[in-house]
């Protein structure tokens, strides 16, 4: 017999699912159409639940469709990732040293990238 816990994904991997529906979609899906749009075989309470957490979250937006809501993402990935970098400093009390040691860890690449994006009248 296998232990539920075992099957469970890894936190976070359900959202980044239903996002992936959603910005595959490109326009407001149901709790229904997603559920169809996802391989694992989850229940349509399932992702309501997850859909119900993304907007609690402000990651997703809703509008009326009948009886229930129809979902949309509200940024693309690249802004949900930056939304979760400023969420990650935020939690700290020290903002200059967290972001003086995310510096200090990048590739030189990103280094570059970073002096560019900050500096764009220097190049």
């Amino acid at each position: 017999m296998t232990d539920a816990k075992d099957e469970r994904r890894p936190a976070g991997e359900l959202e980044a699912s239903v996002m992936a529906v959603l910005w595959a979609a490109g326009a407001p899906r149901t709790p229904g159409q997603v559920q169809q749009g996802l391989d694992g075989g989850l229940a349509r309470t399932t992702v309501t639940t997850i859909l119900t957490r993304l907007h609690d979250k402000g990651v997703v937006a809703r509008r009326r469709q009948g009886r229930g809501y129809a979902y949309y993402p509200v940024q693309d990935a690249h802004g949900l990732t930056a939304r979760r970098m400023h969420s990650e400093l935020d939690r700290d009390t020290d903002r200059e040293r967290v972001l003086a040691r995310f510096v200090a860890q990048l590739s030189p690449d990103d280094e570059r990238i970073l002096r560019d994006l900050l500096e764009p009248g220097e190049q």
